[in-house]
């Protein structure tokens, strides 16, 4: 999960039922907030949740939706999508990563995402992060 221009939340999860997902949903999304979601079945319980649900349909070639007719789309999953490409091609270097390990390498890259730093400016923001996180 992503926030526009916010947070990314990411999860390993061992299967995709509703009793796996939606803990997971509740914990990190605010209720009443909008979900832009494609039409895969389990996001059709978010409205049930007390969330705003807006699809695209991607097997209809509908990859963003004007719901008003501003000329903005207003429901896309570009942020997402976008999220899971950088995921993609950071992993693609680490080829055999044991499942073991995985959920490390991906708690890594959001922390590296949501810190949004590069370079040299990334060391303050990386030392605070490991220290309040310390036990």
């Amino acid at each position: 999960m992503i926030a526009r221009g916010g947070q990314c939340f990411l999860r390993l999860c061992s299967n995709v039922q509703q009793t796996t997902i939606q803990p997971w949903i509740t914990e990190v999304i605010q209720q009443g907030s909008t979900v832009n979601t494609d039409e895969y079945s389990i996001d059709a319980r978010l409205p049930a949740w007390g969330y705003v649900h807006v699809t695209v349909n991607h097997s209809e070639g509908e990859y963003a939706r004007d719901a008003d007719g501003d000329g903005i789309n207003e429901g896309h999953l570009n942020t997402m999508e976008g999220l899971w490409s950088l995921l993609r091609s950071w992993l693609r270097p680490h080829p055999g990563i044991s499942q073991r390990f995985l959920p490390l390498y991906i708690g890594f890259f959001q922390a590296m995402h949501n810190i949004r730093q590069r370079g040299d400016s990334l060391l303050s923001p990386l030392l605070s992060l490991l220290l309040t996180s310390a036990p």
